[in-house]
C-alpha cells in the first residue's frame, strides 16, 4: 500500500515508517502539519493515512482528516491518538476513519490495524462488483453503463463532461430514489455548493438529454427515472 504518515513526533514517525516499509509498504511522505497534510494527501491520494490528532500547526489531525476525506474518500484514515474520547469518536465517524491506534502502540498493533483496513477494502470492492449491474435501463431509450461510466441514447453516446457524468453515476447508484442536494454536492464537488451551481449543472445535463430523465423532487433532491 502507498501510505502517508502525518505525525509531528519525528521519532514516532520514523518508527512507524520502518515498520511499514519492512512489511512491504511504500511510505510516500512524512508530514508534521495539518495544512501540509491536506495539500499532500489530496495531491498524492495515498491508499492509507496514519493521522496523529495533535500536529505542529493550528490545524488538528481531526480537522485535516475531515478535509481529506471529503476530497479523497478512497484514502483510508487511521487516527493516532494518546486517548479516545467522545470528540475523537465524532471526528472519526465524520471522516469515515478506517480505524485508530492508541499510543503507545507496537509493531503487531500497527500491522494488524492495517491488515484489517486492507481486508475491509477488499470486501467492499468485492461486494460492490458483485452487486453492481453492467447496465441500467432508463426512460426514453437511455442506458447507463455502470462499469464504463457512459450514458447512451438508443445506442449512441451522450456527450457529457466529467462533472455531469459524476452526477449521473451517483443518481444511477440508486435509480428511482431521490438523492439530496447536499449528497450530490459532496459527491460531485467534495464540498457544499450553492443552489445556482447545482442548477447550472442540471441545466447542462438536461440540454444534452431529455427534461424527463432527471426529476426534481420538491424539497428532497433529484432522482433519475428508470424504464418501466
Amino acid at each position: 500500500m502507498k501510505i502517508v504518515i502525518v505525525e509531528d513526533d519525528f521519532i514516532a514517525a520514523e518508527f512507524l515508517k520502518e515498520i511499514l516499509e519492512e512489511d512491504g509498504h511504500e511510505v510516500m511522505d512524512i508530514i508534521d502539519t495539518g495544512n501540509e497534510a491536506i495539500h499532500t494527501c489530496i495531491q498524492k491520494k495515498p491508499d492509507a493515512i496514519f493521522m496523529d490528532v495533535m500536529l505542529a500547526d493550528n490545524i488538528s489531525g481531526a480537522d485535516a482528516a475531515l478535509a481529506i476525506s471529503r476530497k479523497v474518500p478512497q484514502s483510508k484514515i487511521i487516527f493516532l491518538t494518546s486517548y479516545i474520547d467522545e470528540e475523537i469518536i465524532k471526528y472519526a465517524a465524520e471522516a469515515k476513519a478506517a480505524g485508530y491506534l492508541t499510543k503507545p502502540y507496537n509493531k503487531m498493533q500497527i500491522l494488524a490495524t492495517l491488515k484489517l483496513v486492507t481486508q475491509k477494502e477488499r470486501e467492499e470492492i468485492s461486494a460492490s462488483t458483485a452487486e453492481k449491474p453492467d447496465r441500467i435501463n432508463l426512460i426514453n431509450g437511455y442506458v447507463y453503463l455502470t462499469k464504463q461510466n457512459r450514458l447512451l441514447k438508443n445506442g449512441k453516446e451522450v456527450e457529457l463532461g466529467p462533472t455531469a457524468l459524476k452526477l449521473i453515476e451517483l443518481l444511477c447508484s440508486q435509480p428511482g430514489i431521490s438523492v439530496s442536494n447536499t449528497q450530490i454536492a459532496m459527491y460531485v464537488w467534495g464540498k457544499e455548493v450553492n443552489d445556482k451551481t447545482l442548477r447550472s449543472l442540471m441545466f447542462r445535463i438536461r440540454t444534452a438529454t431529455d427534461n424527463e430523465l432527471i426529476k426534481n423532487v420538491s424539497g428532497t433532491g433529484y432522482l433519475i427515472q428508470t424504464a418501466s
